[in-house]
């Protein structure tokens, strides 16, 4: 038996269905968290699943799921950009499926100590794999400009240039350190809308900053094309906008028909590389919203790897 509490991903029968695992196959997770999508792989056929997380923090289920599944079971810490390397060292490409469930998860958000939310007071960290500059440090050294710019950006606040006015002047008060008193600031500097947090946009921005998220994700995707064997699937959970868009044009750039933007000169026509298997994105069923109400922003955007090299 395991000592962790089994993870139960979001919209796992969707990814399951879109994965469909069969006898002798191999997959990668490529956003192990807790192992909910690499357990249920496993446990659906006989397979081979190769699961990257750069948090150490899991490394603890990853060595439960390694025990539980000698040979069949592989892991390894880092990004999810180096899945190529991680997938040649052991031996484990092409691939016949790759998941990506993405964001921050649900144990990150709860563990006040990784300053990843404002609902506990703790330190402004936000870093997955604990290591370069905090969510601290941008906040100290960045200017006005700069950090208004990430707030924008990444947090799709329109308040962000009075937000980061507010957290400049009281910086110079006193550090900023803790995820309570920069919660309090933003607070403070804008005027709640009655539907979140008024802080909730500006920690979004500050994490995706921190771990890179969105170049991460065009690497990840990229690594993953390459990485697929014709035939293999695809499946990308998301959880704003802003990644469900980089997922949706990466898809439409590689399909049939794929291209530039209208109104622009069309580059030569490459070979489709993806055959999307549903129009548009997929969303949780009332039941899962109703169990998980953090699961009602997700999108599924799945798709079937072609023979195009």
């Amino acid at each position: 038996m395991n000592g962790t509490p089994a993870h139960v991903p979001v919209m796992l029968a969707e990814v399951l269905d879109a994965l469909s695992p069969r006898p002798g196959a191999r997959y990668l997770d490529a956003t192990f968290g807790g192992g909910g999508y690499s357990r249920a792989l496993l446990a659906s056929a006989p397979c081979r699943v190769l699961a990257v997380d750069r948090d150490p923090a899991a490394l603890r289920p990853a060595a439960e799921l390694r025990r539980d599944h000698p040979g069949a079971f592989l892991f390894r810490l880092g990004p999810f950009s180096r899945m190529e390397g991680y997938a040649d060292e052991e031996d484990h490409a092409p691939v016949d499926g790759i998941a990506f469930d993405l964001g921050v998860s649900s144990v990150q958000l709860d563990t006040p100590s990784r300053g990843f939310s404002f609902s506990a007071p703790g330190p402004l960290d936000m870093r997955m794999g604990g290591e370069g500059p905090t969510a601290a440090d941008l906040v100290a050294e960045l200017d006005e400009r700069a950090l208004a710019d990430i707030i924008r950006r990444y947090g799709e606040e329109r308040r962000a240039r009075r937000i980061a006015r507010a957290v400049v002047s009281e910086r110079e008060r006193r550090p900023i350190r803790t995820t309570d008193r920069l919660a309090g600031i933003v607070a403070s500097a804008v005027p709640p809308d009655g539907r979140i947090h008024p802080a909730t946009r500006t920690f979004q921005a500050l994490r995706i900053a921190v771990n890179d998220e969105l170049g991460e994700l065009d690497r990840g995707l990229a690594a993953a094309e390459r990485l697929l064997a014709p035939g293999g699937r695809l499946a990308v959970v998301s959880f704003h906008s802003l990644e469900d868009r980089i997922v949706k044009r990466f898809l439409a750039a590689r399909g049939p028909g794929g291209g530039s933007p209208r109104h622009r000169p069309a580059p030569p026509r490459r070979a489709a590389t993806f055959r999307p298997l549903h129009r548009g994105a997929r969303r949780p069923g009332p039941a899962e919203t109703a169990v998980n109400p953090r699961a009602r922003s997700a999108r599924l955007r799945t798709a079937e790897r072609l023979t195009a090299p």
